[in-house]
């Protein structure tokens, strides 16, 4: 198994990305993982690095501010560029980046290609749930616009990504949706509506947007536009809910020490809402596993993105979803 990394992509790139790679080398000794990027600044801090991590030169990196069409078609040799291109001639089995989301998704369809019969991959990140098992949601912000038959594709490459990667014997699917009435909805989630139903899904209707948390599904269909403004709306919200309960807890002596009290519960609380947990979120229906992990991604979100792009493997998430696409 061999999964490349681009060192150099994300805000705590290349140092947070190589801790996370040497933990995961640690962690799975029979993966071999190559780090993709400037060997001037990678050797010197990979000196002592085990013999199942090696590191790829690549000349240039795509940074948060480019273009992407742009950058993935002018620097060819970027590092993004070049683990991809290692994904595409199956050089590796998986590649993982916390750079530029726009121009990873470029990537994925101009170098890695997609598969026969899709007509959109989708990002997929994992919504953190109450009950810990976590909703992936699909698309949350590759494709603006959506048709009916590509949120049926969504639901599909869904389904199939919670059966392989965690293990969910018959996953619920629902509809990203205003109401859970059948008939709630916009043109578009009425069309999407029937050919779920119809299609060989666990589907369980229409979620609404405030019951996500509660774990009511575990894939959500929704078009990229009101699936990032949902992935935003929770991330902000979370972080809001942990700056007040700060500074309240700084209020008084009092309440330092109901803080210190309270301590391990709030911890275990930030933990189940901590995106770092899961580490990426799969592109799903490109001809190979790409991996976008949180741009702010530290060692401990890398390393799990490695250990989600082992179990995808391992599951041949890949082919499964080309087999199923190609029934239809």
């Amino acid at each position: 198994m061999r999964i490349a990394i681009d060192a150099m992509g994300g805000d705590n790139a290349p140092w947070a990305i190589t801790e996370g790679v040497l933990l995961a080398a640690k962690e799975w000794p029979d993966t071999e993982l190559v780090l993709v990027g400037d060997k001037t600044k990678l050797d010197p801090i990979t000196a002592n690095r085990p013999s199942n991590v090696t590191v790829l030169h690549a000349s240039e990196a795509i940074l948060s501010d480019d273009e992407p069409v742009k950058a993935v078609r002018r620097k060819k040799d970027s590092s993004m560029v070049v683990a991809a291109r290692l994904v595409r001639d199956q050089e590796a089995d998986a590649m993982i980046s916390a750079g530029n989301t726009g121009a990873l998704m470029t990537a994925g369809l101009l170098v890695v290609g997609r598969i026969p019969g899709i007509e959109r991959p989708a990002l997929a990140p994992m919504i953190p749930s109450l009950d810990g098992a976590g909703t992936l949601a699909l698309d949350l912000g590759a494709n603006m616009d959506a048709t009916p038959e590509q949120l049926l594709q969504y639901a599909v490459m869904g389904s199939i990504y919670r059966s392989k990667v965690d293990g969910i014997a018959k996953p619920r699917v629902g509809l990203l949706n205003v109401g859970t009435e059948d008939t709630k909805g916009n043109e578009l989630t009425k069309a999407a509506f029937p050919l779920l139903k119809e299609a060989p899904i666990h589907f369980v209707g229409n979620i609404e947007a405030r019951n996500v948390l509660y774990g009511e599904c575990d894939v959500l269909v929704c078009d990229g536009f009101a699936g990032n403004i949902l992935l935003k709306s929770v991330e902000g919200t979370a972080g809001a809910i942990f700056k007040v309960l700060k500074e309240e807890f700084k209020r008084s002596l009092l309440t330092k020490v109901a803080a210190a009290a309270l301590a391990p519960g709030l911890k275990n609380f930030k933990k189940r809402l901590d995106y770092s947990e899961t580490g990426g979120a799969p592109m799903l229906g490109l001809n190979g596993l790409v991996l976008k992990s949180h741009g702010s991604s530290d060692a401990v979100a890398i390393m799990n993105a490695v250990r989600q792009a082992r179990i995808a493997i391992e599951g041949k998430l890949v082919p499964s979803i080309s087999a199923e696409i190609g029934k239809s």
